[in-house]
């Protein structure tokens, strides 16, 4: 065979390996990118659900004042937060708030049985659990992401074209804590 038709054989090989590579690293930042609608999906269901949540409770609690206006501050600057890491931080904090006013609801015996805050509380798991579902989603893209972006001969083609690692949605250290329980 002629040599010349080896070595543009060999290269076509090359360039499409290159392409292939090239076309995984788009794949994975775009499934990155859906992961993270899909929170910030879930963030603004919760959001919404947020000030209907703290209406309902301060029929009950009114001289509550202060927890309200902090769960109210802390979806405030939940919701102006961007970047995956301090979004994390964020809304690690926000929840910490919304169980303060659950707990609220244990000291008005009428308030946990009114059926709007108990259907507001069935949906606020249930975006819950979806924004779990979504975080796992999210940093398994990314986790995958990364991956390609740190291994050879990929990470040659990412730095190449700009291709970057992403942070990982994560929980704050006292979420990872088992929860106490007393009687």
């Amino acid at each position: 065979m002629n040599p010349i038709i080896i070595i543009l054989i060999i290269f076509a090989v090359v360039i499409f390996y290159i392409i292939s590579i090239y076309n995984r690293l788009v794949r994975l930042k775009n499934q990155a990118e859906e992961g993270w609608s899909g929170i910030s999906v879930q963030l603004k269901r919760r959001y919404d659900l947020i000030p209907n949540l703290v209406n309902c409770v301060k029929g009950y609690a009114a001289h509550e004042k202060e927890t309200f206006e902090k769960v109210i501050e802390k979806r405030n600057q939940a919701m102006s937060v961007q970047a995956p890491a301090e979004k994390a931080v964020v809304e690690n904090e926000f929840s910490q708030t919304i169980k303060s006013l659950f707990a609220l609801s244990e000291s008005y015996p009428d308030l946990k049985a009114n059926t709007t805050f108990i259907e507001l509380q069935q949906s606020l798991n249930t975006v819950e659990d979806d924004l779990q579902n979504a975080r796992r989603y999210y940093n398994a893209t990314v986790r995958n992401l990364n991956t390609a972006v740190d291994t050879f001969p990929s990470n040659i083609i990412a730095r190449r074209y700009g291709f970057e690692k992403r942070e990982f949605f994560d929980i704050e250290e006292t979420e990872k804590q088992n929860v106490k329980v007393s009687f």
